[in-house]
């Protein structure tokens, strides 16, 4: 809390106490507790006595002024951080690093921190971080003979869950911009195994990588940007929703190659990668109207990131065939990040936060292909091909400012 801030007295009790105790100071203690006698309900005032109490050295009736300021005022990231110097100082590091977290969360909800605060995070940070660890080996050590118990067993969820309760790893979940289906899983990757189809995809992947090189070499102004508001053949591309997609609107950085896009058919291009098609023959395809089925060839510049966004509808899942990918190139769904591998096919839910980039000299390219989620029924794929139509067909064609 700086002087001056929320309370007259704050000044003069940093000019009476910059020494230590005075009468002054004392003075001004006796008005600050007067003031919360006839107003205890305000956050501010039991903050200002904190200060002056600080100044003064007496650090149980600090700590007790700042905690009650933040029964009142949670979140208040100043307070947070004295309160965790206090117990960092008596030695209590768990209940030290559970005040600097928090005042960490709330710089990161909040607008950049006072550039007087800076030395106190970076202390805080560092706090919190030995404190996980600590967390961590104690963990372990409790754990150490169940895990040997169970070593043939799967644990990947289990130590994902670890992660998350250690605050190591975020949790996300299904935020589709249009359509939420609930009770679905909500797996960021899921087990390439699951889709025994794949493998005749993959096997594939020299073709179908031969065939994008045509297209590069002959076919290049059948490129679009894959972020646009242009309509061409009938449908709108992804439509920028606010300034995340600013710098890649209508812009060739990030570009597709539609064989397919949201249920409609580029019949020229698919004559001319006829053994990507042919490859895609086994290809469970979602079909959903005005939305799915989509395969494309996308391709990423040199030095570009597309920025975190959701897919449309969790229902759907997406499928990611790697084809040409340099060195520098990652993949993030959710809280994991993989880098592709060509011919190695990896399997997402595009509702879940996501984001790609490339940081290599050269472009990156992947077949992209939509499928139905496995856990939807044949009876709810019906109904929700009626349902997504019938929003499409009331709504009509909307302004691209809604």
């Amino acid at each position: 809390m700086k002087p001056g801030e929320d309370n007259p007295l704050f000044d003069e009790a940093a000019r009476a106490t910059a020494e230590g105790p005075s009468e002054d100071a004392a003075r001004l203690t006796r008005e600050a507790e007067a003031a919360i006698s006839k107003n205890p309900g305000n956050a501010s005032l039991w903050f200002n006595l904190a200060d002056v109490l600080r100044r003064l050295r007496r650090t149980d009736e600090e700590l007790t002024a700042l905690e009650q300021g933040l029964a009142l005022q949670p979140g208040r990231t100043d307070a947070l951080l004295r309160a965790g110097s206090i117990y960092e100082a008596r030695g209590a590091a768990p209940v030290a690093a559970a005040c600097y977290r928090t005042a960490l969360a709330s710089i990161q909800r909040g607008p950049p921190p006072a550039p007087h605060l800076r030395p106190m995070l970076e202390r805080a940070a560092s706090v919190v971080a030995a404190n996980t660890a600590a967390l961590e080996t104690f963990l372990d050590g409790r754990l150490k003979i169940l895990r040997a118990r169970h070593a043939n067993e799967p644990l990947a969820r289990f130590d994902r869950c670890m992660a998350t309760v250690l605050r190591k790893r975020r949790v996300f979940r299904p935020t589709p911009s249009f359509m939420y289906f609930p009770n679905l899983p909500a797996y960021e990757f899921y087990d390439r195994d699951d889709f025994p189809w794949l493998a005749s995809i993959e096997a594939a992947t020299d073709d179908i990588r031969s065939e994008l090189m045509s297209v590069l070499a002959d076919d290049h102004a059948s490129l679009r940007p894959y972020i646009t508001t242009r309509k061409e053949g009938g449908v709108t591309a992804q439509k920028p929703p606010d300034d995340v997609w600013k710098e890649l609107n209508e812009s060739p950085r990030w570009s597709a190659y539609f064989l397919w896009q949201e249920g409609v058919a580029y019949p020229q291009n698919i004559a001319r990668c006829s053994k990507t098609v042919a490859a895609l023959e086994s290809w469970p395809r979602c079909d959903l109207p005005r939305t799915a089925p989509t395969a494309m060839f996308s391709l990423l510049d040199a030095r570009t990131r597309i920025p975190p966004h959701v897919g449309v509808t969790n229902v759907r899942l997406v499928v990611h065939v790697p084809l040409i990918v340099p060195p520098g190139c990652r993949f993030r769904v959710g809280a994991e990040t993989r880098a592709w591998e060509p011919g190695k096919a990896l399997v997402f839910d595009d509702s879940i936060e996501h984001e790609a980039w490339n940081d290599s000299d050269q472009l990156r390219a992947v077949l992209i292909v939509d499928i139905w989620n496995p856990f939807l029924t044949a009876a709810e794929r019906d109904m929700v091909r009626v349902l997504t139509d019938g929003v499409g067909e009331f709504y009509g064609s909307l302004p691209d400012y809604v």
